[in-house]
């Protein structure tokens, strides 16, 4: 069963990455540009995960745990060991991969029918399906980083996908360097970690902290540093700007990646490190999780571009979980992960279908001014598109915590838990502040979203005749992840709508920290529990109030938005302009950092290149001709032609004593001899 279990995760693993390599090199030359390639690879996945799951469920074993590897590279002091690590986080998570990527897929059949790009788009899910893959299987470090620098690439480039227009390839750059900037510190905690430890394996890693290899404020900046990664990936405040720009991607590739699987890789990867994470660390993590849950809701609230709601609405979700990992409630913040793949995946689809249906009618009229995405050119769309508003519909209620929906259950865990934190610390009372204010906001944005789409009167009468609903290649996934929004599908083999307790609760069991000093694992649990009923009552209560004021607001229309946008004044401005992040970055840092740039590029060309480097090779000009002018005249003139001209005018004298006459021999003789003579003689 274990090697089947191994198996099976490499096929899941490289099958999307085959698909990839033949679409890439072949994909225009194959039938249908090769989309059939893809599916297949993908749905096979799908079998395959499925196949584990189901196995999972049948052993029903919460420790079950298979890892299998090799040494990549042993240089003695340095080594690296790759290999896979298949658990029931593991499994769970290649289901939800598989699951998720598959419904993308079908789903683009008919949503990017026709692209210029086509065989490429399908060529890099595959990419991004195999990049995925690698970090969830990942058993440790350095693979996971590999995996994860991947994601940021097949990111950049499904974003991008249409680069011919300035605001596509503008996101996909955005999206690559915000996410190099939180993974220069997920390299850095790497380092720390190998440093003191010696191994990237996260077994090794365990074993190292709890030993006390790396301890105090080293293991706190390493626990950082990695969740730096984490604040890229699942765009977390201050780094959450790229997220609702890369929605300038496709529609499918926003459900994709920007819902259920990559921005989800940091929740992956804080919950499965989280046994490292200091106490310090953690609350660095909840407070971060926490105010970036309500201030991404409080954008939400205000924006017109249905998708940018949702892509805000994203930031504040995984901002819940990443504030459940930071409050010890790690399980959690997983059973959110899982159950948001599912309704907000299914709501990105099914806003998908309305901008789907909303372009074919302008393209009808000739319209291409009218932007498809913005809700306040929507409305009444209910009779039109029913299979899309009802299971948006689900989705929303899953999404706003509405009991008999998953997504009651996981965020009623997610604020049980942070209210337990809160009791036993009181000093941080704002981490549930945070949790049950963002929930408020949600269930009121939400419904805001419902209303403004799909009740009331079209706002655009002229295209209501040329809206129809989407082909089942659309609509079938929106009805397969509507289903799986419902509670009874985390809660079996148990049927009580408002406890999480299940099959899920009893496979995926917390563990305690591996850090000295740690809370257990036991007692965070212990106080969750005693929690649970003040948190679901209060979770109730602001969820009514949010759904009861979107309901006056844009249903019932009992009050006015507008005269209501007009009265809150600078804090409407500000939340319908995200709170001025990009014109602020870009004033106070993007600007002054291309300012310094060029003033160092002025200094590096007009002084260091123009007097150093030049006045280098100035000096060096003058000096060789004056070393020439010595070599030449001095040495070649002077001592070396000189000698010669001497030998040469030694010679010519030489050879006028050569007469060949006996008697001036004679005569040279007698006169050498005289001299002789007189030398003795003196």
């Amino acid at each position: 069963m274990n090697n089947i279990f191994i198996n099976y995760s490499l096929f899941i693993l490289f099958l999307p990455l085959v698909a990839f390599v033949v679409l890439i090199f072949t994909g225009k030359r194959l039938p249908r540009q090769g989309d059939w390639v893809a599916v297949s690879a993908v749905l096979f996945t799908l079998v395959l995960s499925s196949a584990m799951f189901v196995a999972m469920l049948l052993d029903y074993n919460p420790d079950f745990s298979q890892q299998s590897g090799f040494t990549w590279m042993d240089l003695g002091a340095f080594k690296i060991e790759f290999g896979i690590l298949v658990d029931n986080i593991t499994i769970i998570m290649l289901l939800v991969v598989a699951l998720i990527s598959s419904c993308s897929h079908i789903f683009s059949l008919k949503y990017m029918e026709g692209d210029i790009r086509y065989s490429r788009y399908y060529a890099y899910l595959g990419l991004f399906t195999f990049s995925m893959n690698g970090i969830v299987l990942a058993n440790n470090l350095i693979s996971m980083y590999m995996s994860w620098e991947l994601v940021g690439l097949s990111s950049y480039l499904l974003i991008a996908h249409w680069f011919e227009k300035d605001s596509a390839a503008d996101a996909g750059k955005k999206a690559f360097l915000t996410n190099r900037v939180g993974d220069i510190g997920f390299f850095i905690g790497i380092m720390l970690i190998y440093s003191s430890i010696g191994s990237f394996l996260f077994s090794d890693v365990f074993a190292g902290v709890a030993a006390g290899k790396i301890t105090g404020i080293t293991l706190t900046l390493a626990g950082i540093g990695i969740f730096l990664g984490a604040m890229g990936k699942s765009s977390q405040f201050p780094l959450h700007i790229w997220l609702p720009d890369a929605m300038e991607g496709p529609t499918p590739v926003s459900a994709l990646m920007h819902a259920a699987t990559m921005v989800a890789a940091g929740v992956y990867m804080t919950i499965r490190l989280f046994p490292l994470f200091t106490p310090d660390a953690l609350l660095v993590i909840a407070y971060v999780g926490g105010f970036t849950a309500i201030f991404a809701a409080s954008i939400a609230i205000t924006q017109n571009d249905i998708k940018k709601v949702l892509a805000y609405s994203t930031v504040s979700q995984l901002g819940y979980m990443i504030l459940a990992v930071g409050t010890g409630v790690y399980t959690a913040a997983f059973f959110h992960l899982v159950t948001h793949a599912m309704f907000k995946a299914n709501l990105f689809y099914g806003s998908g279908s309305v901008i789907h249906a909303m372009h074919h009618a302008l393209h009808e009229k000739h319209d291409h001014e009218t932007d498809p995405q913005d809700m306040r050119n929507m409305g009444g769309l209910k009779a039109k598109m029913p299979i899309t508003y009802w299971s948006m519909l689900v989705s929303t209620l899953a999404i706003a915590g509405v009991p008999l929906f998953s997504g009651f259950l996981s965020k009623d865990a997610i604020l049980a838990g942070t209210l337990a934190f809160a009791q036993h610390q009181p000093e941080h009372f704002l981490l549930p502040v945070f949790g049950f204010g963002a929930a408020a906001m949600t269930a009121f944005y939400m419904f805001r979203l419902i209303f403004m789409t799909f009740h009331g009167e079209h706002q655009m009468p002229e295209l209501i005749n040329d809206i129809h609903e989407s082909p089942k290649e659309m609509t079938g996934p929106l009805v397969l992840l509507a289903s799986l929004s419902v509670f009874v599908f985390y809660t079996l083999p148990n049927f009580n709508p408002i406890s999480d307790h299940g099959w899920f609760t009893d496979l995926v069991v917390p563990r305690t920290a591996v850090v000295p000093g740690s809370m257990t694992a036991h007692e965070i649990a212990d106080y969750a529990h005693h929690a649970h009923g003040l948190a679901m009552s209060l979770s109730i209560a602001v969820i009514v109030l949010g759904i009861a004021l979107s309901v006056l607001i844009y249903f019932k229309k009992v009050f006015s938005a507008e005269t209501w946008a007009s009265k809150l004044g600078f804090l409407y401005d500000w939340s319908l302009n995200k709170f001025y992040f990009d014109e602020n970055y870009n004033r106070f840092l993007y600007q002054p950092f291309l300012n310094l740039s060029k003033k160092v590029a002025w200094l590096d060309w007009e002084i260091y290149d123009r007097y150093f480097i030049n006045g280098f090779a100035w000096v060096i000009e003058w000096y060789s001709r004056v070393t020439g002018k010595f070599d030449y005249d001095g040495i070649d003139q002077g001592l070396v032609d000189g000698i010669g001209r001497i030998v040469g005018a030694t010679g010519h004298n030489l050879r006028k004593i050569q007469t060949g006459r006996l008697q001036n021999y004679l005569l040279y003789v007698v006169a050498g001899i005289i001299v002789m003579i007189i030398v003795q003689a003196f």
